[in-house]
């Protein structure tokens, strides 16, 4: 008898739970979005080689760490720090032109920087086999 009631607890406190307090699930896009602006976060605070470690694992390599930083501080350091940045789209697709078979995100902010006061970030996230979204592409224009 004690074992069926531990059970029947569970459920009742499940049911019991209001919606609003229960996770709901994220769309790709809003997942997308969650981990482009998780890794931006580092990009802002000047953390590029983190930002590497942090790209999905195919892309990493074939850019290379030292390339990867020497190309953020090339592209972000005569931007200055930024000011300002807002979600322009998030879009999901499993077709992106030049780039291998899989499930992409591809996030795009409105942002404001010291020295540049109007541009669009492009982060371009990769679903990888873990589940787990990471970045294959960043430009700012």
């Amino acid at each position: 008898m004690k074992m069926l009631l531990l059970p029947l607890a569970f459920v009742v406190f499940l049911f019991a739970t209001p919606p609003g307090l229960r996770a709901a699930p994220q769309s790709h896009e809003q997942a997308g979005r969650a981990a482009a602006e998780e890794w931006l976060a580092l990009v802002d605070a000047g953390k590029f080689a983190e930002s590497w470690q942090k790209l999905d694992p195919a892309f990493g390599k074939k850019v290379g760490k030292r390339k990867w930083t020497s190309g953020l501080n090339a592209i972000r350091g005569p931007l200055g720090k930024l000011t300002l940045r807002t979600l322009k789209s998030a879009e999901y697709t499993k077709e992106l032109s030049g780039a291998p078979e899989g499930e992409y995100v591809v996030v795009q902010f409105t942002a404001a920087f010291e020295r540049k006061k109007e541009a669009t970030e492009k982060v371009t996230l990769i679903l990888g086999r873990d589940l787990f979204w990471r970045v294959a592409g960043y430009s700012v224009k």
